[in-house]
């Protein structure tokens, strides 16, 4: 059992306690909307019964001195109702009035019967750690992790509802302390635009050297033509190596260079 301090405008309710819920007595709703004639409320109730349910109002037999009368009374859906139809000068007052009781009413009754997110609720909380985690699994962990220790439950479907809107907020703006994940490229060396360049020209390069650039040298007795040579050997034993091993690997064209054989 719980309760809530009811009073309006200086009229203080006497509610009635029904199911877990409020109900306010048709008589006092009246003084409270400022009608001198304690039966204005029925009146405006006759008029659009069909616009209230059996949970926004209904009759009840209360014996007060001894003896029993039947009242009307109304949830505290039904006030906010009745008042939508009023045309006192403090109707929007009071409707406000309504909304905010009938507010910390529901906050009170999830909190006794600790009402969990449902799973609507929960496919939103989820959709959001998706979205800030970007497919990093470092910060997906820190994103569940700390929502989880600032509620204090062990897992985020048991969350409570009336915490909600506030775990929404605590996602969408938790600042992360994990750092972003670096990519790691493994594209096959062989596959590289650059080495696929070397891989065709250098063996070219060595032909031009030993055919004609070696021979030219040794015309003119150069002294450079034993560096040349030795540099160029060495170059050429490399590229030999490479395309060798790419071949093995099942390379045999080179596509950056037109998709010419391999050497």
């Amino acid at each position: 059992m719980y309760s809530l301090a009811l009073s309006f405008n200086e009229v203080n309710f006497e509610p009635i306690c029904q199911n877990g819920s409020f109900w306010l007595k048709a008589s006092e709703l009246a003084e409270a909307l400022g009608y001198v004639d304690q039966s204005s409320v029925n009146r405006i109730y006759a008029r659009n019964e069909d616009e209230f349910t059996q949970a926004m109002s209904c009759s009840v037999k209360l014996t007060e001195k001894g003896q029993s009368r039947e009242i009307r009374v109304f949830s505290l859906r039904g006030c906010h109702l009745i008042a939508m139809f009023s045309r006192t000068p403090v109707a929007k007052e009071f409707r406000k009035w309504v909304l905010d009781v009938l507010e910390k009413e529901v906050l009170q009754q999830q909190i006794d019967t600790r009402v969990k997110i449902n799973a609507e609720q929960q496919a939103e909380i989820k959709e959001i750690v998706d979205r800030r985690c970007e497919g990093s699994v470092k910060k997906r962990t820190e994103l569940w992790s700390r929502h989880n220790q600032h509620f204090r439950i062990p897992r985020y479907s048991e969350l409570l509802a009336i915490h909600f809107q506030d775990a929404v907020d605590y996602l969408e703006t938790i600042q992360l302390k994990s750092q972003p994940e670096k990519q790691k490229i493994t594209m096959n060396a062989y596959e590289d635009k650059d080495v696929q360049y070397i891989m065709w020209y250098a063996p070219m390069l060595a032909r031009l050297i030993f055919n004609d650039i070696v021979p030219a040298l040794r015309a003119l007795d150069s002294c450079k033509v034993g560096s040349l040579f030795s540099y160029t050997q060495e170059m050429i034993a490399h590229v030999n190596t490479l395309n060798r091993r790419a071949k093995e690997q099942g390379v045999t064209t080179l596509e950056h260079v037109e998709n010419r054989s391999i050497y």
